[in-house]
């Protein structure tokens, strides 16, 4: 049976648990959708797949559901992580809310040496990336971190991860990504005024980076975003 509302809650979830609603859960729930006691919503929180839960108690500020059983499976994603460089905000929220939806397991905000955003609102794109969870259906919701200067995050690069560079000064090359190999990856996605020469020469020099082309066009950093994550899945992911 399906629900109206899908949320994502901090609580585990098993067979007759109780879980509480937060203030602005309660608010959106029994103020702005009209659900009252007895009504059926759907829950998740990331680890145990998703479940119809029934309303037991409906208050102004508060409320309390009990699941009732489950619906689906938890469907994690691979071990993917996606660096890109902040831009506009609407595009910035874009990329987080798609990487989401296209099954990245973890949102590395990065700034480059041209990036144009300095600063970010981690809060802000974590909740982007739940309530695209909630929207498309699943039951996972990756790590938004906080924006982390590009080289230092490089310098400490996990020894066993690899990490697919997406350089715009490849466009119009061959793109074969049979060669690539299974495994925890990463995808890097520059700012608009892309690489500077240092970044480029540091990144193309890592043991397991893979520089590829994202077709014989230059692509804006939001589409370069999706398209590299749907190439991806579709090689070396869950799609596949």
């Amino acid at each position: 049976m399906k629900t109206k509302i899908r949320l994502f809650v901090d609580h585990a979830l098993k067979d007759g648990q109780s879980v509480p609603l937060t203030r602005e859960q309660a608010h959106y729930v029994f103020g702005v959708m009209r659900h009252a006691e007895g009504d059926h919503i759907t829950l998740f929180n990331g680890y145990n797949g998703e479940w119809r839960t029934v309303i037991e108690e409906a208050q102004k500020k508060t409320g309390k559901l009990v699941c009732l059983e489950q619906t689906g499976p938890q469907l994690s994603p691979p071990d993917l992580w996606l660096l890109f460089a902040p831009i506009k905000k609407a595009r910035t929220d874009f990329i987080v809310e798609k990487a989401t939806e296209l099954g990245a397991a973890k949102i590395l905000p990065v700034q480059t040496e041209f990036t144009n955003s300095e600063r970010i609102r981690q809060d802000r794109l974590q909740a982007h990336a739940i309530e695209a969870a909630e929207q498309c259906g699943g039951t996972f919701v990756p790590e938004v971190c906080e924006l982390t200067r590009l080289d230092k995050l490089l310098s400490n690069w996990p020894e066993d991860r690899f990490l697919l560079f997406c350089d715009e000064t490849t466009a119009g090359q061959t793109m074969d990504l049979s060669t690539l190999p299974f495994g925890k990856w990463a995808i890097l996605i520059g700012p608009e005024g892309g690489f500077s020469p240092k970044e480029r020469k540091y990144i193309a020099e890592m043991k397991n980076s893979h520089s590829v082309s994202l077709g014989p066009r230059i692509l804006r950093a939001d589409t370069a975003a999706v398209s590299a994550l749907t190439l991806w899945q579709s090689r070396l992911g869950d799609w596949s």
